[in-house]
């Protein structure tokens, strides 16, 4: 064989290595390939078997993460009660106060029946410990604004908002993280804005049906008398623990209660979610 036959043989038997390590390479990424894409589908087969974004359980099966669906209070003003029927709701507003608070407290109690406590801001600040039983005999806890100011619906929205959103956290770090569910208006001074700010904020606005007017202090007697003649309005029934001397509201409740469930009626709660 000639030089130029040597140098041809050469470079064939060059080639042909080359060619080998191509096709040893490209069988490899293949491979590769295939597996990579088996694990790929069987991944996406585990997420459609369990749900989407879901992991295996024990089960073998994936399990997708709870969602909660945030509750939206109405802006509606509350009246009805949640029982329904011939229940009424006891609600109890201005507090806390050191004195009638407790007194008012013990008459509940001994009567079994549960109430909702409008209170001032401040004063619940001032009074935690008093705030904190409240909650632990399991009544509900109402924003009644941090100055009570009866003409608050001729105030701006931001002086409304400063009002309503200042007292429910002072309620709230007084009673230890409790939620105020409620939002009553001093006077019943509710405007949209207001109404809109408490709902926001997870408060049904909360109206009575029964003014006793306890607060004129009229007489015991006089209290329990509108109370008779007046529930036909509706069953939420208004109340003080605070503002002033509230012995006759104590000695109006201790007849008022046993009354009512003498006449058939049961105690509840607002409505909070309800239209």
């Amino acid at each position: 064989m000639g030089l130029q036959g040597k140098y041809t043989a050469h470079i064939a038997v060059a080639a042909s290595a080359v060619a080998l390590s191509l096709a040893a390479w490209g069988a490899t990424v293949l491979t590769n390939g295939e597996a990579a894409a088996r694990a790929d589908s069987g991944a996406s087969a585990g997420q459609q078997s369990g749900g989407a974004g879901g992991s295996a359980g024990a089960g073998g099966q994936a399990k997708e993460p709870a969602q909660v669906k945030p509750v939206k209070v109405p802006e509606s003003i509350a009246h009805a009660a949640e029982a329904g029927g011939t229940a009424v709701n006891i609600t109890i507003d201005d507090g806390p106060d050191p004195r009638w608070t407790p007194r008012i407290l013990d008459i509940l109690k001994q009567n079994d029946v549960k109430a909702v406590f409008c209170m001032v801001g401040p004063r619940a600040k001032e009074f935690p410990d008093l705030v904190k039983r409240i909650v632990a005999d399991g009544h509900r806890l109402c924003d009644h604004t941090v100055t009570h100011d009866t003409t608050m619906d001729k105030k701006s929205v931001a002086y409304q908002r400063q009002q309503i959103l200042d007292a429910k956290r002072m309620i709230e770090d007084a009673a230890g993280g409790a939620k105020v569910e409620y939002y009553r208006a001093p006077g019943g001074a509710f405007t949209p804005q207001s109404r809109r700010i408490a709902a926001e904020a997870g408060m049904r606005p909360l109206g009575w049906n029964v003014d006793t007017k306890d607060f004129e202090r009229p007489g015991s007697a006089a209290i329990v008398n509108t109370v008779k003649h007046e529930l036909s309005n509706g069953p939420t029934i208004l109340f003080h623990d605070g503002g002033g001397d509230r012995a006759q509201t104590a000695a109006a409740l201790e007849q008022v209660l046993p009354w009512l469930k003498e006449q058939g009626h049961t105690f509840s709660f607002p409505v909070r979610i309800s239209p």
